[in-house]
């Protein structure tokens, strides 16, 4: 009999990159979450199964495809300004969902090994160095504190009930697909015919880790695969980039010269400095393998497809 994984977020970014590498892998691989989806376009996104619901204990039991090897547990609010925006619907979202899940798996799926992809939102305000898991946690935002009090959760609940639980502390995932936050918005307004310069919140000297979505995809795999009762490691690529020298390498791999500037505000709810210690993911045996200008023009050829089929499509 296959294994079978259960992808919770399916239709996100990062859920549908996870469904296409199981599969690939040969589980058998069942997704819930919002989104409506005939089975046959479900099954070339990467699941056998599709179920188009909230993630809740009711609706985790009504799927009877079980029982699950493996839980990607994507589901949550994706963002900042979201949390900020409807910090309510981001909890219930993130929080609530996540208890329901762990209720299932203590009484229907204790066995199941549950991979969390958290966020370096949790760490908040930290200085210009690299930042271990070890680090104190201070978030900035609700996004922030719902990622924590989910984790808090996790842990709980697999030193209670020795539910098995790998937990990924991601920074700034990108990839073909992501079609918002930094990347994209940078993307669009770069592209817009301007002789003056486009401008930029920040000061251009904040720091993110950039972590491709094929690294991130396979960071989740190998956790799946570690024997630790309970792990936790950053994903990330361990460079420290400038938001300054981000947008240049973006824009070259764009093929263009727009310049651009900076305002010197700083958005709520952003940290100014993210940059991993990725030492306990390498200890995995995983290791970052795309150079980040080739990302990124990997993205920049997505981003102008994408724009261009929206475009027929008004």
């Amino acid at each position: 009999m296959d294994q079978v994984v259960l992808i919770t977020g399916g239709f996100g970014f990062l859920g549908r990159a996870v469904a296409v590498e199981y599969k690939k892998l040969g589980y058998r691989v069942v997704g819930i979450g919002h989104g409506k989806c005939d089975p046959s376009d479900a099954f070339k996104l990467g699941f056998d199964s599709w179920t188009d619901a909230d993630v809740s204990l009711t609706s985790l039991m009504a799927l009877q495809q079980g029982p699950f090897a493996i839980i990607v547990h994507c589901a949550g609010s994706s963002t900042v300004r979201a949390s900020m925006a409807k910090p309510l619907e981001a909890f219930q979202r993130t929080v609530q969902c996540t208890l329901e899940l762990l209720e299932y798996l203590r009484t229907a799926n204790p066995q199941a090994k549950l991979i969390y992809p958290s966020s370096a939102a949790v760490y908040g305000s930290h200085g210009d160095s690299p930042i271990h898991e070890g680090h104190s946690l201070n978030p900035i935002s609700p996004y922030g504190w719902h990622k924590k009090i989910v984790e808090d959760l996790l842990t709980w609940y697999s030193r209670f009930y020795t539910i098995d639980v790998a937990i990924i502390r991601l920074f700034s995932v990108y990839g073909p697909g992501l079609a918002k936050q930094l990347l994209w918005d940078a993307s669009r307004k770069l592209r817009s015919p301007t002789a003056e310069p486009v401008v930029f919140s920040g000061t251009g000297d904040e720091t993110r880790d950039w972590i491709s979505i094929e690294d991130a995809v396979n960071l989740v795999i190998a956790a799946s695969r570690s024997s630790e009762k309970l792990l936790l490691v950053n994903g990330a690529s361990g460079n420290r980039v400038t938001i300054k020298a981000t947008l240049s390498m973006l824009k070259k791999a764009m093929g263009i010269n727009t310049k651009f500037a900076f305002n010197g505000l700083n958005r709520e709810g952003d940290p100014l400095f993210y940059h991993a210690d990725i030492t306990k993911a390498l200890a995995l045996g995983w290791k970052p393998r795309t150079e980040l200008y080739d990302g990124f023009k990997r993205y920049a050829k997505w981003q102008v497809t994408k724009i261009t089929i929206d475009q027929e499509n008004q």
